[in-house]
């Protein structure tokens, strides 16, 4: 089976995010897929195959399958254009939330995704503790999201993994006005076997309706302040965000040990 790594929400290696993908003519096992993604030990693997006019994707963290991973999808997107769908400007892809749309523009690939709801939920002493500072405000909708008070807080944040695996949710994002781009963010996922996602698309589904409606802007630049780091575009539209943002590929692989 031939793997790609691709980082994704960069145009360089070596930044943004990594991510695995392997295009199939039909899924493996799952328990095969499973234990690529935890011998890949990347945030995130993904699997696509093609069913007609549209290919189906799934995304696999190193501890389990997850229902929708952006920075995966834009891996495998950039995957699909530049090795297998050359001649295509669109890619419609299926995954457990539903219809995803993929679009060539110019020198970046754009994804339309369903936005996440901003659900406003108590701050909780464990949440206090886990953060290691007493958040703005606290949203929820499948992952959980902490306003902060300015970019340094975000940057500098020490977080207790051990806590946070404990908040109900799949992944827990800070985030603040920032200084060079609109907003600034970090991402933590250790109840998915992810300490800190370098840039996390999905998340940005929650992060960029926020600072849509703070701003009273449609369009907005997110810049995610991990060691790799990583840039998204955002644009709001009703109940979807358009995110887009470029990729660079890592290695092309043969995975032989099945």
């Amino acid at each position: 089976m031939k793997q790609f790594i691709v980082d994704a929400f960069t145009d360089r290696v070596f930044s943004g995010n990594p991510a695995a993908v392997c295009i199939t003519e039909s899924f493996p096992d799952e328990e095969i897929m499973r234990n690529i993604a935890a011998e890949n030990n990347l945030s995130e693997t993904a699997f696509a195959v093609k069913e007609n006019d549209r290919f189906r994707i799934r995304w696999f963290t190193p501890k389990s399958e997850i229902d929708f991973c952006g920075h995966a999808t834009l891996a495998a997107s950039y995957v699909l254009f530049n090795f297998y769908e050359k001649d295509a400007e669109r890619l419609y892809l299926h995954g457990q939330i539903g219809d995803l749309t993929v679009s060539r523009n110019a020198d970046k690939i754009q994804m339309e995704f369903p936005a996440y709801q901003l659900h406003h939920i108590e701050i909780t002493d464990t949440m206090i503790e886990a953060l290691g500072t007493i958040p703005l405000a606290a949203y929820k909708d499948r992952d959980i999201m902490f306003v902060l008070r300015d970019e340094a807080e975000v940057r500098d944040l020490q977080p207790d993994m051990s806590l946070l695996a404990q908040l109900d949710c799949a992944c827990i994002a800070v985030t603040a006005k920032g200084t060079e781009y609109d907003c600034v963010s970090r991402v933590f996922a250790p109840a998915l076997g992810i300490s800190e996602d370098p840039v996390t698309g999905s998340t940005h589904c929650m992060i960029a309706p926020y600072w849509c409606k703070r701003l009273d802007r449609q369009e907005i630049t997110a810049y995610q302040a991990s060691q790799r780091t990583g840039i998204l575009f955002c644009e709001c539209r009703d109940d979807k965000v358009i995110i887009s943002g470029k990729a660079a590929l890592f290695s092309v692989n043969e995975i032989v040990g099945m």
